[in-house]
C-alpha cells in the first residue's frame, strides 16, 4: 500500500493530467454489435479485449466522493477492465494520503490497457491489478476492505459473477463499508437486500440503475 503525506492542495479528480486521461478514455468508448451477444451461452470475454465496458462518469464521481468521505484505504475494483473505475479509486487513495486499489481482471490485454491508462494519469502506484478469475484472486485480501465495486461479466448459467463475488467479499468488508453494483443482477440484489446478510441498499438513478449498499452488521 502506498502511503505519503497529504501535500496536495487540490483534488486529484480536478488534476488536468487525470482529467485528460478520463476524457481520452471516454472518447474511446465503443460498444460491440448486439449480435455478438445473441448466441447461446455467455460470450467469451477474450473476444471483447478492445471494449472497455467502463463505468459512467457519474458512477466514477460517486466512487471518488464516497471514498474520500469515508477516508478509504483499501478498496476492490471488480472488474477492472481498461481502468476507468480503478482511476477514480486511485485518485481518492492519493487524496486520502495513501491507500490500495485491488483490481480483478480476467483478460490480460485489458489489464495491460488499464496499467497504461493509470500510468498516464500518474496513479499506477496505487493499484494492484490481479489477473485471473476473481473468485480466486479476491479470496483473501489480508484485512478489512472499505469499498467494493462489483461490475462483472455475464455467465451462461448458474449464479452470476456478481452474486459469487459479493459472497466472497461480504465477510471481508468492514462494517460501514460500501458495495456499488453496476448491472443490477437479480441474484446479487436478492443477496444484498436480504437483511440476514447485513446490508442496507438503495437503487440510484444513475446509468440503468446503480445499487449502493452499506454493510451494517
Amino acid at each position: 500500500m502506498k502511503t505519503e503525506p497529504f501535500t496536495h492542495t487540490s483534488s486529484a479528480i480536478r488534476d488536468p493530467q487525470i482529467l485528460k486521461v478520463i476524457a481520452q478514455m471516454n472518447a474511446r468508448r465503443k460498444h460491440p454489435d448486439a449480435a455478438a451477444f445473441a448466441g447461446p451461452g455467455a460470450p467469451d470475454p477474450e473476444m471483447f479485449a478492445d471494449y472497455g465496458f467502463s463505468i459512467h462518469p457519474e458512477q466514477g464521481d460517486l466512487i471518488y466522493l464516497l471514498c474520500r468521505a469515508m477516508k478509504a484505504k483499501k478498496v476492490v475494483d471488480f472488474a477492472t477492465s481498461v481502468g476507468m473505475s480503478a482511476l477514480y479509486f486511485a485518485a481518492a487513495m492519493r487524496d486520502n494520503g495513501g491507500g490500495e486499489v485491488i483490481g480483478a481482471e480476467l483478460v490480460a490485454a485489458k489489464a495491460a490497457t488499464a496499467q497504461r491508462n493509470l500510468a498516464a494519469a500518474g496513479l499506477e502506484s496505487y493499484v494492484d491489478i490481479r489477473i485471473g478469475d476473481a473468485r480466486e484472486t479476491l479470496k483473501d485480501l489480508g484485512g478489512p476492505v472499505d469499498f467494493v465495486l462489483i461490475d462483472g461479466w455475464p455467465l451462461a448459467d448458474g449464479p452470476t459473477l456478481a452474486r459469487q463475488v459479493i459472497e466472497i467479499m461480504a465477510p471481508q468488508l468492514r462494517v460501514g463499508g460500501y458495495v456499488l453494483n453496476d448491472n443490477a443482477e437479480p441474484d446479487f440484489l436478492a443477496f444484498i437486500r436480504n437483511p440476514d446478510n447485513g446490508f442496507i441498499s438503495v437503487t440510484l438513478p444513475i446509468k440503468r440503475g446503480t445499487e449502493l449498499a452499506v454493510k451494517v452488521g
